[in-house]
């Protein structure tokens, strides 16, 4: 799977994860600190032993050379492999400065590594002649997955308490708690293993007190929040594309196992956003050929800039495959077959109207999805008292921008390359508004990028 000569990326690491947390937890241990003993060798082993603020220390080891994938060595809890002390441990790995030395791999990773690759010439053997061995491997990660919904369904039954425990007492109780309230309940979320739910809590605990009209977002959220929570514990009576939409929501990993579609793909839109473990890095793209609209996820650790790097207004002759049960556009990028060069192509736009429509058909197939990426037409950018819009120029009609989008410099550019004439411009479009995040003059020239 990788030359041990050529470094990863943080990315390439972090997209091994099987969920969010497991990628936090790599990302918290991707750092020097805690690890001792650490060394990988030419024959494709990575390994080092890892200390734990309570003094337990787990002996960690990754075999890079899998046919199938790396495969991991742990003794710590986690159910699905790969742990957060494998991402970590492959983070400090694939990161500058020799934290991981060249040497030999000790005797406890060495003999790991040659029973699972005697393991492996005997499921193969064992698979020509008939034999049952390889059938192993899939129950055991059926049993993991059994028992990861099961707990996922006590965290969802426990939410299911909390909200209502919330509303019976009233909204106005949620500013008088404090944050602290919802922190725990992402906790219980977070053992409960649905990252998904636990990200969602901590968006909750934000909004009390956070403006006029806090109460009746709350409220929103809440109601969404109590939707995906019904959803899970019903999911085997959901249709199957509402059913892998949830386990998406709720944190389950999906997998880029659509067919790979090959195209010239353009650069159309790309910002970060970062919390205290990690940075997250949206790259949208379009395809000129198929007239499609994808969006590239890549993450960061530990300050580290996310891959791939791909300027905007240049185009990539590349493979990419989609997602399933992602609810959304959602793509992972593959071969590529020349480097990104310019390109003057422009997506086709909608008008303001069929863009609003676009997001009520989305949320039909995902009702937690936040907004869907458009290109509008020709819109004008103009205050709204306070606010800002972007006003139609054909029909009479307009969309607020988003709190985010008004507080960017790129409102500023939008409105300097507009300069009261109608612009074509890219971003995204949701409940609360409309996000620019590129925009083209009227006229010739290339896109202007707004984040």
């Amino acid at each position: 799977m990788t030359v041990l000569g050529v470094r990863w990326t943080a990315g390439q690491v972090l997209a091994l994860a099987p969920d969010t947390a497991s990628r936090a937890a790599g990302s918290r241990l991707g750092v020097a600190g805690p690890w001792s003993g650490t060394g990988w060798s030419d024959e494709g082993v990575v390994w080092g032993r890892c200390e734990g603020p309570d003094g337990t220390a787990y002996r960690t080891a990754v075999d890079l050379t899998g046919a199938a994938g790396p495969a991991y060595l742990c003794a710590c809890p986690s159910p699905e492999p790969p742990c957060g002390h494998a991402l970590g441990l492959l983070l400090l790995w694939a990161g500058a400065g020799g934290a991981v030395p060249r040497g030999e791999a000790p005797r406890w990773a060495e003999r790991w590594r040659a029973e699972r690759r005697g393991i492996a010439r005997g499921e193969r053997a064992g698979g020509a002649a008939g034999s049952g061995p390889r059938v192993a491997a899939p129950a055991a990660a059926r049993r993991r997955a059994e028992r990861r919904a099961a707990r996922i369904d006590g965290g969802a039954a426990e939410l299911e308490r909390r909200l209502a425990d919330l509303l019976r007492g009233g909204l106005a109780g949620a500013r008088r708690s404090g944050y602290g309230l919802w922190e725990e309940t992402a906790a219980r979320m977070v053992d409960a293993q649905a990252p998904g739910l636990a990200a969602r809590v901590r968006e909750l605990g934000a909004i009390p007190g956070s403006g006029p009209d806090w109460p009746g977002r709350l409220l929103e959220e809440c109601a969404l929040l109590h939707l995906l929570g019904r959803g899970w514990l019903g999911r085997e009576r959901l249709p199957g594309e509402l059913s892998a939409v949830v386990r998406t929501r709720v944190g389950l990993t999906a997998s880029p196992d659509g067919p790979p579609l090959r195209d010239r793909w353009l650069v159309l839109a790309r910002y970060d956003t970062a919390d205290a473990r990690l940075t997250t890095r949206r790259t949208w793209l379009y395809g000129t050929a198929s007239r499609r609209t994808a969006l590239l996820l890549s993450y960061g650790a530990a300050g580290r800039a996310p891959e791939p790097e791909l300027p905007v207004g240049l185009a990539l002759d590349a493979e990419v495959s989609a997602y399933s049960g992602a609810g959304g556009p959602r793509v992972a990028l593959g071969e590529r077959f020349a480097p990104p060069v310019p390109d003057p192509t422009r997506p086709p736009g909608v008008t303001v109207t069929r863009a609003a429509a676009r997001y009520g058909e989305a949320l039909r197939a995902d009702p937690w999805r936040e907004s869907v990426p458009v290109t509008l037409a020709a819109v004008v950018p103009q205050p709204d008292g306070e606010t800002w819009q972007v006003a139609d120029a054909v029909e009479d009609t307009a969309l607020p921008l988003t709190v985010r989008a008004r507080d960017r410099p790129g409102l500023w550019r939008l409105a300097a390359v507009s300069g009261g004439r109608p612009v074509r411009v890219f971003g995204e479009c949701g409940h609360r508004g409309f996000t620019p995040l590129a925009v083209w003059p009227d006229g010739p020239g290339p896109v202007v990028p707004l984040c």
